[in-house]
């Protein structure tokens, strides 16, 4: 019995001077398998008890021994871990005495500009904002707004469709639908509504798959096209200089008659002609119209009482006449070249 507490005794006095030569972690996990893990020589001497008349004396020995090697073990591997972290730390270590690199500052895309403006001047008139949804239902998008499945305008309007009966919306237009019909109290409303629409059209540089068009609604008693005319002339001269006038060209939307198409004189030679109006002295910048009656009463406003007026902005279109941009894709690239020409936000 007395030798097998002497050879516990032994044992962790050799595994201790062991431990004093570890150099690295290497050799400390070395140092576990032999001495500490499950078939290492400590948990081995365990296999001695049943020889021994003591058994408690030599495991109280046993458990001495293990309990202090273990406790010396995890020392030495903290110290070598809290050597490590230092090593790394040094390693990493940021100077930050040295100047910082610059950032660079970000541009504002014109299809934004264009947006952020006009929406500027709507709301100086009074108009509210109504953003509506680019996944649209078939009945707000055509049918409310006076364009039943057989029309042959949805010719021009083909879009990309889930199902029967939701779609990527064609015109900014569905917004307005909602909130005529979903107004409990049928009020005068006045808004804009801002936004993406989808068309399968994209022929050439001038036409996209998707654009941006801000659409403006006016419905109260007593609207008349003088205030569409006098409302279009303010925008234009908010828009593109007080110099400038519009005419009203006869045209044919089916959610609006009498309908019009809107030129402004030429912001480029002032009406004088140049290439950029096409020598005409004017440039066209959106559709509008007095609402359809037929719009109205879907909606559930009673066209007898009410009236009202409506009109569509292209953002792309304004934004390439404002700064000569010749390819309408050049709005959706991320180009950095192309976007550091308009102002830093």
């Amino acid at each position: 019995m007395e030798d097998y507490i002497a050879l516990a005794k032994k044992l962790r006095v050799d595994a201790l001077e062991d431990l004093k030569k570890v150099a690295d972690e290497k050799e400390l996990e070395s140092f576990y398998v032999t001495y500490l893990a499950k078939k290492g020589s400590i948990p081995g001497l365990m296999v001695h008890m049943r020889e021994v008349q003591d058994k408690s004396a030599f495991g109280q020995e046993v458990n001495a021994t293990r309990n202090e090697v273990s406790a010396a073990y995890e020392e030495k591997k903290a110290d070598f871990g809290a050597k490590a972290l230092e090593k790394k730390l040094e390693a990493e270590r940021i100077d930050i005495t040295l100047p910082g690199s610059p950032l660079g500052v970000g541009h504002i895309n014109p299809y934004r500009l264009i947006i952020d403006e006009v929406t500027d001047i709507f709301l100086e008139m009074g108009y509210e904002v109504c953003e509506g949804r680019d996944v649209e239902t078939d009945r707000f998008n055509f049918e409310l707004l006076n364009v039943p499945k057989d029309h042959p305008s949805r010719d021009m309007q083909d879009t990309f469709y889930f199902g029967d009966d939701y779609l990527l919306r064609t015109q900014t237009s569905a917004a307005q639908a909602h909130k005529m019909s979903e107004m409990e109290e049928k009020r005068p409303i006045r808004m804009i509504a801002p936004g993406k629409a989808y068309r399968r059209d994209d022929d050439d540089m001038t036409h996209s798959h998707q654009f941006a068009q801000i659409e403006g609604l006016v419905v109260d008693k007593g609207i008349s096209i003088a205030h569409l005319k006098a409302t279009l002339e303010l925008f234009a001269k908010k828009m593109f200089g007080q110099k400038r006038e519009i005419r009203l060209r006869s045209s044919y939307f089916p959610f609006t008659e009498p309908s019009v198409e809107v030129d402004v004189s030429c912001f480029n030679c002032g009406g004088k002609g140049c290439p950029m109006c096409k020598g005409t002295g004017w440039i066209e910048i959106l559709g509008a119209g007095m609402v359809n009656p037929r719009v109205l009463e879907a909606c559930g406003y009673d066209p007898e009482i009410y009236s009202g007026f409506a009109f569509g902005v292209g953002v792309e279109r304004v934004a390439m006449l404002r700064y000569h941009i010749t390819d309408i894709r050049r709005f959706y690239q991320n180009d950095f070249r192309f976007l550091k020409s308009f102002p830093a936000k």
